[in-house]
C-alpha cells in the first residue's frame, strides 16, 4: 500500500509575501484561491443598519411632545381660569403652564449639551445677539411709551427673543460656514 501525504488546509498554508518574486510580474494577477464558504451568487454586502425613527429624530420628537403638553397645559388652564375668574386658587392654576415649559427648557439645555464645539460657538453668539437686540428694542419701547405709544404686553418679550435667536443662528451659521 502506498501512503498518501496529506494536502495542507488552503487555509492554515502560509502565503508567500508578494516581495519573494520580486522579478515575476504575474503574481500580483493571479486569481486568489476560492474560499471555503464562498457567497453564493447574487448576494449583496450587509447593509448599513438602519436606525429607527426615535434613535434618529429622539431630540425633536421630545421637544414636540413636550411643546404639546406645554400648549394642552395652558389652553386648560386658561378655560379654567376664565370660567372660575373669582376663585382664590386660579392664581396655582394659572401658573401650571409653568412646569411643562420647564421641561421644554430642560430637553433644550441637553441638546446644547450635545453639540460639538463650533455649533455651541454659534449659539452662544446667536443667543448674545438676540439677548442684546431684545433689550434695546425692549428699553427703547420703553421711551416710546413714555411718548404715548400704547402699553405692550410681558409675553411679546420671549417670541421677540425667539425670532432675534433664529435670525442670529442663521447669520452667525452663515459666518462659519
Amino acid at each position: 500500500m502506498t501512503e498518501e501525504t496529506p494536502r495542507p488546509n488552503p487555509v492554515e498554508a502560509p502565503i508567500d509575501p508578494l516581495i519573494t518574486h520580486p522579478a515575476s510580474p504575474f503574481i500580483r494577477t493571479e486569481v486568489p484561491d476560492p474560499v471555503a464558504f464562498a457567497s453564493p451568487p447574487g448576494a449583496t454586502p450587509p447593509a448599513a443598519p438602519i436606525y429607527s425613527t426615535w434613535v434618529v429624530y429622539r431630540t425633536q420628537i421630545e421637544f414636540g411632545l413636550a411643546l404639546l403638553a406645554y400648549l394642552m397645559v395652558l389652553v386648560g388652564s386658561v378655560v379654567v381660569v376664565q370660567a372660575n375668574s373669582e376663585a382664590g386658587w386660579r392664581y396655582y392654576v394659572a401658573v401650571l403652564p409653568v412646569a411643562p415649559a420647564g421641561f421644554v427648557i430642560w430637553l433644550f439645555v441637553r441638546a446644547l449639551a450635545r453639540l460639538d464645539e463650533l455649533q455651541k460657538r454659534i449659539q452662544m453668539q446667536a443667543f448674545g445677539f438676540a439677548l442684546g437686540t431684545t433689550a434695546l428694542l425692549t428699553f427703547g419701547y420703553g421711551f416710546l411709551e413714555g411718548a404715548g405709544l400704547p402699553h405692550l404686553n410681558w409675553t411679546y418679550i420671549l417670541p421677540l427673543m425667539a425670532v432675534l435667536w433664529a435670525l442670529g443662528t442663521a447669520i452667525f451659521r452663515w459666518r462659519h460656514r
